[in-house]
């Protein structure tokens, strides 16, 4: 029988702040147990296993993520929109590291097909349309900013640029004006 209280969103929710507190690679099963002192065995009413802990942190991730995303890029375009759209993923990674780290999991077809991951691409593609971009470029200038928005955050997470000048700030203001002028001067194909 369950423990009463518990329910699956309040044991995702407790492990979503758990990896956030001590990283996503940590969040288990047994973890959220210890943090809720019950007995693993209670646990299994509402999650599979680990696995399926973390598919469902990442669910969460992806849509939390989504809606400050949306926030960033609305009513903006060209440039603002690209800002917003990047900062919203920055500001996210540095207050929810262990959120944001979970919304890189590789998900299976199904759960990635049910998640907010196709609300990522439309907002990218909203934005790109902006600069007058169609396929197959359009494609490739989401790969493109996903690389450099993912790229650089993981970077800067990990401590990668803090021991030079000049601070990370200054560098993110100058990489998202180099990708909005790469973007208004796509080359040809």
């Amino acid at each position: 029988m369950a423990r009463v209280g518990l329910t699956t969103e309040r044991l995702v929710q407790a492990g979503a702040e758990l990896a956030d507190e001590v990283g996503f690679e940590q969040v288990t099963v047994s973890a959220l147990a210890r943090r809720f002192d019950v007995k693993v065995a209670s646990l299994y009413s509402h999650v599979k296993n680990s696995q399926d802990l973390k598919t469902r942190l990442a669910l969460l991730a992806l849509e939390e993520l989504a809606a400050l995303a949306a926030d960033g890029v609305a009513g903006r375009s060209g440039k603002d929109a690209l800002a917003g759209l990047g900062n919203a993923y920055r500001d996210y990674a540095h207050e929810h590291p262990g959120r944001y780290a979970a919304a890189q999991l590789r998900l299976d077809p199904e759960a990635a097909a049910a998640s907010a991951g196709g609300r990522h691409a439309r907002m990218t593609r909203a934005i790109l349309r902006g600069y007058d971009l169609t396929e197959p470029d359009q494609t490739h200038a989401v790969r493109l900013l996903g690389s450099v928005f993912h790229g650089y955050i993981t970077l800067e997470m990990g401590g990668g640029f803090s021991h030079s000048a000049p601070d990370t700030q200054a560098t993110w203001h100058r990489t998202l004006d180099a990708l909005d002028a790469l973007l208004r001067n796509w080359p040809a194909s």
